[in-house]
């Protein structure tokens, strides 16, 4: 099974971002501790703070992988393109959020992305990483 992660902007300064809302570690070292629990999984990871990077990497991952998780950052609310590059691709898609948007700022609670999406998962952590995976491989396992 391939499962593939997108980050967004600014996703690469977790541990020192905001740790009372992101939490102190670091989306690498989390990315090994999820490696580790699904051994069975082959993951791709990127991370880029720029929107056409991210369409991208949707294209190129997103005709030959069983799943993706993208968490778009701030572009969740700002980017129709994103969630077009979504719509396009044949791979199932699981949005996820480490904050909850829903109790922040009143921006945050539009999204441009969950609707081209198979779910979302908001406000758990980066536990919410680990239970997009475990849909993916309970759905193609």
């Amino acid at each position: 099974m391939k499962i593939a992660i997108i980050n967004g902007p600014n996703l690469n300064l977790l541990g020192t971002r905001e740790p009372s809302v992101y939490g102190s570690q670091t989306f690498e070292q989390y990315f090994n501790e999820l490696k580790s629990a699904f051994p069975a999984v082959s993951f791709a990871y990127y991370q880029s703070n720029v929107e056409g990077e991210l369409i991208n990497e949707l294209q190129r991952v997103g005709f030959d992988h069983d799943g993706i998780i993208i968490n778009p950052g701030g572009y969740t609310h700002t980017s129709v393109a994103i969630g077009d590059a979504i719509a396009a691709i044949k791979t199932p898609v699981i949005e996820v959020h480490i904050s909850n948007v829903h109790a922040r700022e009143d921006f945050r609670k539009i999204s441009h992305v969950s609707a081209k999406c198979k779910g979302t998962i908001t406000g758990l952590g980066l536990k919410g990483y680990k239970l997009a995976v475990q849909y993916f491989t309970d759905f193609n396992g």
